[in-house]
């Protein structure tokens, strides 16, 4: 599903990858676009205007129970929050439901959370910003999947621009 997959979660690399994202290039314009492994085809990255997503981690498929796992890369992804909490103040959540929802019923959504649902990247976000450097930041991380039987992937996404929620339907 990524190129993280059989990679042990690493706290310290993980938090590195995060921060350097702050000075990754990103496209002014143009559709989203993902990158995938040019031998495996598993998702690597995709770049869209004013954005960039990557993933960070992702489960191994063992067979472990799905509510233990889910428990477990919560675990990872809480000591990520806290690690970037300490570099940048607190946190603020964004939730991704919304986008998943529009998605569902039709809607457009902004192009960020198209391209996160595209990789089954289905958890809230846990985002920072504006952060200082060349430029205006936000940075966000989560960590989902699409179904039980789906490796969780921790990903992270910069952006340009705030990263908020669309605004919910009206039936909701």
């Amino acid at each position: 599903m990524t190129v993280r997959a059989g990679e042990p979660f690493d706290l310290a690399r993980t938090a590195a990858e995060v921060a350097a994202l702050l000075t990754a290039p990103l496209p002014a314009a143009g559709p989203a676009v993902a990158e995938g492994d040019p031998d495996s085809g598993e998702w690597r990255a995709t770049t869209g205007e004013g954005f960039r997503a990557v993933p960070l981690w992702e489960s191994d498929d063992d067979g472990d129970d799905p509510d233990e796992a889910e428990e477990a890369a919560e675990a990872r992804l809480d000591a990520l929050v806290a690690e970037l909490d300490t570099r940048w103040g607190p946190h603020h959540r964004v939730a991704v439901h919304v986008a998943l929802l529009l998605k569902e019923e039709g809607t457009p959504v902004p192009a960020l959370f198209d391209a996160l649902l595209a990789e089954d990247c289905y958890g809230d976000l846990s985002v920072w910003g504006p952060l200082p450097g060349p430029g205006d930041r936000w940075v966000g991380v989560s960590v989902g999947r699409s179904d039980g039987d789906a490796p969780l992937v921790m990903a992270a996404v910069v952006s340009d621009r705030p990263i908020t929620a669309p605004p919910p339907p009206a039936w909701l």
